[in-house]
């Protein structure tokens, strides 16, 4: 007798084990990167990180990316604009039909980055950033696919999501309208989340928000660059790092019947030519890789801070109760390699022991005990960091300014 198999829930509530309902083992098993799901009381109590009126103020500043979707129903008309904005472009807005964008709000409130101490169960160098949007009431930025996971977290008010979770659902863009929208999109699913719930979606599944009242979304995103994008950054390597000794060759030539013809034989010659560069060496690979995602999809510049304190200094300080606090555009990722390992931050690499290694990837504060449990390898990859402006000193409990350095 065969076993029928059940299907999948497609929404769960999480109260007794958030965030996700389930271990994170079973998640990955079954939903990750494969089907939706939504979570109710993912976060039970939920209170914001931010209010509306700090997320219009963030739109204001120099350097966050910030956009505004207005929707005229009348006419099924969309218009994007960009900012910073004006304080003074927000009172005039109308009570409905507009959302306010807001990207890498993690880099610029460390009680919203806080919220990606929830996800550990994903590698840190797949989460992207969290964007923050406020919706007025029917607020949307109308129904598309997103190229990546995401998890979307109600943090305020009230907001009614529709998914097309069918098979090979339609995903041909409007024409009309700069958004890439979709044509044709038939909801599945239709549920309003409430603070504290969370809906999750893989890549390219259609869904349509839309704000039943002012209402503040949490929208966590993932990494995940397209195929051409790896390709030719890595090429861009190899043709760095290529030895003009090697080259295509034939010793084993023989009188073609065809003098025109690239036959098999020639093609075998061209990947042979193409492997000398050592495409598969795991640890050039390895290399390049760390480089690249840690610079993917870059928000924000890191700059050296205008004065330096001298490395004596910045140790004593350390020993007296100082830390160095990363940059938050900083972002950084580890790999074992050559029985050591390779530290990456923002595109530059150090060679480390692996303690070491995992400690600095995962400290956000250095701090005396932090400083003195390094090697000397590890100490010289902090001060390295440091002048290029991935740390700086914090006295005395202060909090530096890490405006100049983005």
């Amino acid at each position: 007798m065969t076993r029928r198999k059940t299907a999948l829930p497609i929404e769960i509530d999480a109260s007794q084990l958030p965030p996700l309902g389930m271990t994170p083992a079973v998640f990955m098993r079954d939903y990750w990167h494969k089907r939706p799901l939504l979570i109710r009381n993912a976060f039970p109590h939920f209170q914001s990180p931010i209010q509306p009126e700090d997320l219009a103020g963030l739109a204001c500043e120099e350097g966050v990316l910030a956009r505004i979707v207005s929707h005229d129903r009348a006419n099924d008309a969309w218009s994007l604009r960009s900012g910073p904005f004006q304080e003074e472009d927000f009172p005039g807005m109308p009570d409905h039909d507009w959302t306010l964008l807001v990207q890498d709000v993690d880099k610029w409130d460390q009680d919203v980055r806080a919220l990606l101490d929830h996800f550990p169960f994903l590698p840190r160098w797949r989460l992207d950033d969290i964007m923050i949007s406020f919706a007025a009431t029917g607020g949307s930025v109308g129904a598309h696919v997103d190229h990546y996971d995401v998890f979307l977290l109600q943090a305020q008010g009230q907001r009614k999501w529709m998914i097309d979770a069918g098979p090979n659902p339609p995903l041909g863009f409007r024409d009309d309208v700069e958004l890439k929208l979709l044509r044709e999109f038939t909801p599945s699913h239709e549920w309003v989340l409430n603070p504290g719930d969370m809906l999750y979606l893989p890549p390219e599944v259609p869904h349509h928000g839309v704000a039943v009242n002012p209402c503040l979304t949490i929208s966590v995103g993932m990494r995940a660059p397209a195929a051409s994008e790896l390709i030719s950054d890595y090429l861009d390597t190899l043709v760095c790092d290529a030895d003009e000794a090697i080259r295509y060759h034939d010793e084993d030539l023989t009188p073609p019947q065809d003098p025109y013809e690239i036959d098999a034989v020639a093609m075998t010659r061209v990947v042979e030519a193409l492997n000398a560069l050592r495409m598969n060496d795991p640890d050039k690979l390895g290399d390049w890789f760390g480089r690249f995602i840690t610079t993917y999809r870059a928000s924000g510049d890191v700059a050296p801070a205008p004065t330096q304190r001298s490395r004596i200094e910045v140790e004593w300080d350390l020993e007296q109760g100082a830390q160095l606090l990363r940059h938050p555009f900083s972002r950084l990722a580890w790999r074992r390699a050559r029985k050591q390992a390779t530290l990456f931050c923002s595109g530059v690499d150090y060679t480390l022991p692996v303690k070491d290694a995992q400690r600095l990837a995962q400290a956000e504060r250095i701090d005396g005990p932090l400083y003195q449990s390094l090697s000397q390898a590890g100490r010289d990859a902090v001060f390295a960091l440091m002048a290029q402006g991935h740390y700086q000193l914090a006295l005395d409990e202060d909090e530096p300014d890490m405006d100049d350095g983005r």
